[in-house]
């Protein structure tokens, strides 16, 4: 094969870097996103009318797919970014997501100095033509650190790693409830008791947590009327139920095989239907089968993962993986449980689906971590907590 007249070979007994990578690399798992890239490009196409549409006043007038050329320029550098990033030892992306989470939980504690308001929270840093939410960058990392703090405990089982971990998630979670973000403070929480399980976490300090978490819900539905609304708009139907009355609207006039593309009209009543609220978009123009077919292409990356997983003997790649994945699909099972009434509302975007340049940008490094974590290669550098003489769980 030719790339611009310079012969490119792909045999197994190429060892240039790029045939390694190619021969490394999960294939059906990156197949997989991509092809969820390819529908989120046709999601927001679908919703980019409905959003110009709302975004549209006065003076300003926004072209209907103004929101899918923005998707698309974020598709054009998250693609290279996740492949980048795929590439990476496991060694190296162990130090890349160390440097991150430095960096992004420094941007996490600015946030309520510098940040920008929007729809009543702070939770972005207004950069030139882009606003960034540091969280969706800090977790990846976040989740990879955790796994490097983790795994240490196999090599060493005196040190006090859990609790450790837990000031950091503590520090994280508080930084995350002043904005207020309840909804990435639980999904944070919740990657990291996954992850604290599989590094032995005894059951009695697991109990121990999930009731603070329950403790710390009551006292926000108490004291925090936006909880209390949302919980109770879930529960009884009361207060502002608008969003998810809307988007319920939406799978009812999709019905099971759709409008046909272009030709929802709910949608337009939908806020955010280019980001939080894009499954029902999906629901209207393309049916429920569609919804169904997308939830199952989510469902087949996350097993994809765990069955590779299976055999897998390094605690560092297990626990960083397992996090990663955990996050990935929590993230996309809470999104559509939103969208569905099945969950209170919540700011969460369907990963890799949902317009957002840090969602989607934040997302493609996570995938890029997942994917290098996963090449099955002899050639990366062994686990330290393997070597001949380290300790074993």
């Amino acid at each position: 094969m030719k790339i611009a007249g310079v012969p490119i070979s792909f045999g197994r007994a190429d060892k240039s870097p790029l045939a390694r990578w190619f021969w490394t690399i999960d294939r059906p798992l990156l197949f997989m996103l991509l092809v969820l890239i390819g529908v989120g490009l046709i999601g927001v196409a679908a919703a980019s009318p409905a959003g110009a549409l709302r975004l549209s006043g006065g003076a300003i007038v926004v072209p209907p797919l103004h929101f899918l050329w923005r998707q698309l320029m974020w598709v054009a550098a998250g693609v290279p970014l996740m492949l980048a990033v795929s590439m990476l030892t496991k060694d190296s992306a162990r130090r890349f997501a160390l440097g991150g989470f430095a960096i992004f939980f420094l941007l996490l504690m600015l946030v309520p100095l510098i940040g920008a308001e929007k729809n009543g929270a702070v939770r972005w840093i207004q950069l030139p033509g882009f606003q960034m939410q540091p969280i969706e960058f800090l977790k990846p990392f976040f989740v990879v650190s955790t796994a490097w703090l983790f795994a240490l405990k196999f090599e060493d089982r005196s040190l006090p790693v859990i609790p450790a971990g837990g000031l950091v998630l503590a520090a994280i979670v508080g930084l995350l409830v002043i904005q207020p973000d309840f909804g990435q403070a639980a999904l944070v929480i919740a990657v990291w008791l996954v992850q604290a399980v599989l590094a032995g976490m005894p059951l009695l300090l697991l109990g121990l947590a999930i009731l603070a978490a329950l403790g710390g819900l009551v006292v926000a539905y108490q004291f925090e009327p936006h909880i209390r609304n949302r919980i109770d708009g879930y529960l009884h139907g009361e207060g502002d139920t608008y969003q998810v009355d809307r988007a319920l609207d939406c799978f009812r006039s999709g019905g099971l095989y759709g409008a046909g593309p272009g030709e929802g009209t709910a949608k337009f009543h939908l806020p955010e239907a280019h980001t939080d609220y894009i499954f029902s978009v999906i629901g209207e123009e393309f049916g429920a089968i569609a919804c169904f077919a997308l939830a199952l292409l989510y469902l087949a990356i996350v097993l994809r993962v765990l069955l590779q997983l299976l055999d897998e003997d390094d605690p560092f790649t297990l626990i960083a993986a397992t996090g990663l994945v955990a996050q990935f699909g929590g993230q996309a099972l809470i999104n559509m449980s939103v969208n569905l009434a099945l969950a209170p509302s919540k700011g969460m975007t369907l990963p890799l689906v949902s317009h957002g340049g840090s969602s989607f940008l934040a997302t493609a490094i996570a995938m890029g971590l997942l994917l290098a974590l996963t090449r099955r290669n002899r050639h990366l550098k062994a686990s330290p907590y393997l070597q001949p003489g380290a300790a074993h769980a």
